[in-house]
């Protein structure tokens, strides 16, 4: 069984990822790796650049295999904005409630058919001796006009899936895990390690 070191302390988005890459991958958290004392800063002006960084980080720091992950949410209308500030779109201190708000009030008068928009999951997977490898996923809808659902977290309630008709908010887990954007990129790093 291959371990890899998760750059991240949350326990709970470790086990999401062993889920979705399966049997044979063990997922540790950088705290189980012996490495939870380090918080790398994200200010890289793109995903894969925030994601290398954490993944570069905690391989130096533990020696092991390590995957970290960077995502956000891009709307058209906003040029791809809020792209790598999305957690933090309406301040540093921000909570989930006020980055919807904001974007709302910011597209409050766009034409629903102009409030496309994509969540991006880019995850890089450095290790030692090898060039960083990336994998993107993405999850196309639209923003609604008010939220839907309170289900899943962040931008969920307010984005829409043509799809399943639904906010993210409102689909079941297992529906919402199975099309996300961090799904499409393990699916993609899962074929990769398989190889």
């Amino acid at each position: 069984m291959k371990t890899y070191v998760l750059a991240s302390k949350n326990q709970h988005k470790a086990e999401e990822i062993k889920e979705i890459l399966g049997k044979g991958f063990e997922i540790i958290t950088q705290t189980e790796a012996g490495a939870g004392d380090i918080d790398v800063v994200e200010d890289g002006t793109t995903f894969e650049e925030n994601a290398a960084k954490k993944a570069l980080a905690i391989m130096e720091a533990t020696g092991k295999p390590t995957i970290a992950d960077d995502s956000g949410l891009c709307v058209d209308y906003l040029g791809g904005a809020p792209g790598v500030y999305t957690a933090r779109y309406a301040g540093e201190n921000a909570d989930n409630e006020a980055n919807i708000a904001k974007l709302l009030e910011v597209l409050k008068d766009v034409p629903k058919m102009e409030r496309g928009a994509k969540f991006v999951c880019v995850i890089a997977l450095a290790e030692p001796g090898k060039e960083i490898k990336y994998f993107r996923g993405e999850c196309s809808g639209r923003i609604t006009d008010k939220k839907y659902g309170d289900g899943g977290f962040g931008y969920d309630p307010i984005f829409f899936t043509e799809e399943y008709g639904k906010t993210m908010g409102e689909l079941e887990a297992h529906i919402k895990n199975a099309i996300s954007h961090r799904s499409a990129a393990l699916k993609k790093l899962q074929k990769y390690l398989a190889e």
